[in-house]
């Protein structure tokens, strides 16, 4: 993810990006009542992404990031071998960086990928105890994007921890790119979080 961050090279490419902003507004209509719980959350976190897209605010993503995603958990995996550097006086500039940095970047990019249609698969159980929802997007101009995303039980409920799209996840992309610009900045985690903020 780049979210327009000077200094972040734009490292995703269209295909990747439109898979993770279509599957955002995916709906569990075809879902039936009986299934894993985790896919009706699924359809709160879609809901909640297709409002999102449809204003193309960076507000608007925020909003639903904050609600959904689990971003203290993607927050410190996003800076890898630096994640002792961040001073505890900058962990919440830090975190709410990271939710600009996501905001910017779907914003940036929602109002270029129409959906046509969209489904939600099956959920199951990992290793790790995370649940991973597959979802398949349908996009007007005919191409398909298999989506899994990760839930975790947090605090009582569950969050997003992770998106793979076409099999790549956008949080281990994220991590790339935030340890690339601290590695070249001389290990100094300081100027992402500036960076991360403007």
């Amino acid at each position: 993810m780049t979210g327009n961050v000077p200094g972040f090279p734009q490292v995703l490419s269209r295909r990747a990006l439109l898979g993770g902003l279509a599957t955002v507004v995916l709906s569990g209509a075809a879902v039936a009542a009986a299934d894993h719980p985790a896919l009706a959350y699924m359809r709160k976190v879609a809901k909640d992404m297709l409002n999102a897209h449809r204003q193309g605010t960076v507000n608007g993503f925020k909003s639903a990031i904050q609600r959904h995603a689990d971003v203290h958990e993607i927050a410190d995996y996003s800076l890898g071998q630096y994640r002792k550097k961040l001073p505890s006086g900058q962990r919440e500039r830090y975190y709410s960086g990271v939710v600009n940095f996501m905001a910017r970047y779907f914003a940036d990019q929602s109002r270029e990928y129409p959906i046509a249609k969209y489904e939600i698969g099956e959920a199951r159980v990992d290793k790790d105890k995370d649940v991973l929802v597959n979802s398949k997007v349908f996009l007007l101009s005919g191409q398909t994007y298999t989506v899994v995303w990760r839930l975790g039980w947090r605090g009582g409920r569950y969050k997003v921890l992770d998106v793979k799209v076409l099999g790549f996840s956008m949080v281990y992309m994220q991590r790339g790119l935030f340890t690339s610009f601290i590695t070249k900045r001389n290990g100094d985690v300081g100027q992402l979080v500036a960076a991360l903020n403007k």
